[in-house]
């Protein structure tokens, strides 16, 4: 992973004109829906019942939406630069965020990431935003789309 400093990630921003990062594609499949269920104990037919699920309008089962939106860190990591000198970060929030097509057992999800917005809130802390989509291999019409906040601590 390539590591930046603040300074770079402003520099990126100004230079590369909101620049798109991508994820490799995670595979989200039964075992994966299942566990997630179990967990989050949302255990609705339409996630776990395959033969119930394949009388729907989805023919399968499809993965929680939570889910999905939980993936997000993980296809964060793999596609955004880390800082340079980042302590830690966490998660603000969302200020807007939809699921828009269901991710369905064994379908192929990414990420895609664009920095929106930096503010810092001090030289040791920035909040970083991101317009984030969530794709599905093989479909136009994105999982997910959401506005990201998250804060770095240096």
């Amino acid at each position: 992973m390539i590591k930046m400093t603040t300074h770079d990630i402003r520099k990126l921003f100004t230079d590369q004109d909101n620049k798109e990062w991508t994820s490799k594609r995670f595979k989200v499949d039964q075992e994966l829906i299942n566990s997630f269920a179990k967990v989050t104990q949302d255990n609705q037919f339409i996630h776990i019942d395959h033969d119930k699920a394949k009388r729907t309008k989805f023919g399968t089962t499809i993965a929680h939406g939570f889910l999905t939106m939980s993936l997000l860190s993980a296809m964060y990591y793999d596609a955004v630069p880390e800082t340079e000198g980042m302590r830690m970060g966490i998660n603000i929030g969302f200020d807007k965020l939809r699921f828009l097509a269901p991710v369905k057992c064994d379908d192929n999800i990414r990420g895609v990431f664009i920095l929106s917005n930096i503010v810092e809130k001090n030289p040791k802390t920035i909040t970083l935003s991101w317009v984030t989509k969530v794709e599905i291999e093989g479909n136009s019409k994105p999982a997910l789309l959401a506005s990201w906040i998250e804060q770095q601590y240096l």
